[in-house]
């Protein structure tokens, strides 16, 4: 069996905070920051969930919506995946608690880990699931960003972190649908960026995020063509085939750069960040949703996901889009 995507959904919090707003709560000292990372980025907005609200409670509504447009309930999944860097504990898994919240009562559950790779990752590992099992049917893939809860008021790195939620559903299929991944890491980046304290490093630490050294341009400009090569290679297509590619939304000169170097034209792509912010393990999934929802791609269309996360890792899958996506 194969594993063809059915449905794709994402949520926002109610509550935005412009840039403008972002500058106002912030020391005046950090408020130069914002306007250079503005400017680098393209992000002019975000949205930040209720002070109450854990990644579940984000992830809750997006697969909700997931799952209706897959004309499935929650008690027909068999897995429940969810990818995110900011889960609701250390441990249980975010993806049990989210089980729990939906009434997936038969669905086994388990959390991807490798922050903005996560989305596509758990994708591969879906379509992996399916086809080794024949008792995987349906699959719920849910990707969440909930980082701002773990930011310094005053930190001015705040300016990235935008709360939201993305889902997919996969059923089990006789035509191909995830078609080829892929899979890159370098942990000697892990200690420039992350949550550093409460896991047992340092049991005792406050787990806050903490920027500590940019990563060089070259690890996204580089590594993200990279990847959509081997996906060609082991995916049996050309780069040039490709209907839409898509990228982790944090920085829109870098997804021009790569497309470029893709020799693809930028209308195969498509960016949210400007109006969502940047949503880390959730933003590939919202943009493949919004990408879908404003007809960038269609049944029978080729589509790459790409994303890259702390630590560093970077994973891409390729998909060949089947009737009835929703």
């Amino acid at each position: 069996m194969h594993a063809t995507l059915v449905s794709t959904a994402r949520y926002l919090p109610e509550r935005e905070l412009t840039n403008d707003a972002l500058r106002a709560e912030l020391p005046p000292e950090a408020r130069g920051t914002v306007d250079k990372l503005e400017t680098a980025t393209g992000i002019r907005t975000r949205f930040i969930a209720p002070a109450s609200w854990a990644a579940s409670d984000l992830a809750l509504p997006a697969a909700r919506t997931a799952l209706a447009r897959a004309g499935i309930t929650a008690d027909e999944l068999d897995v429940v995946i969810v990818g995110t860097d900011t889960p609701d504990y250390l441990t249980p898994a975010t993806s049990v608690v989210l089980q729990h919240k939906l009434g997936a009562t038969r669905a086994g559950t388990f959390d991807v880990g490798c922050a903005c790779a996560s989305f596509p990752t758990a994708i591969a590992t879906a379509a992996g699931l399916v086809a080794l099992n024949a008792w995987v049917r349906h699959v719920l893939v849910v990707g969440v960003y909930a980082m701002h809860r773990f930011a310094e008021p005053a930190d001015p790195t705040r300016f990235f972190y935008g709360d939201g939620a993305s889902a997919a559903v996969l059923r089990a299929a006789d035509a191909p649908g995830v078609i080829a991944s892929a899979m890159h890491a370098d942990g000697s980046f892990a200690p420039r960026w992350g949550i550093f304290g409460g896991g047992s490093a340092d049991p005792a630490g406050r787990p806050i995020v903490r920027f500590v050294e940019p990563y060089p341009s070259d690890v996204n400009d580089e590594g993200w063509p990279r990847i959509v090569r081997e996906l060609a290679e082991r995916g049996g297509f050309a780069v040039r085939d490709i209907d839409l590619a898509i990228f982790t939304q944090v920085r829109s000169k870098t997804i021009h750069n790569v497309m470029a170097a893709l020799e693809l034209p930028i209308a195969r792509t498509h960016e949210v960040m400007h109006a969502w912010g940047y949503t880390g393990s959730a933003c590939i999934g919202m943009a493949l949703d919004d990408a879908l929802a404003r007809g960038k791609a269609r049944a029978g269309s080729l589509v790459v996901l790409v994303g890259s996360g702390v630590g560093y890792n970077q994973a891409g899958v390729a998909l060949r889009l089947g009737d009835g996506l929703h």
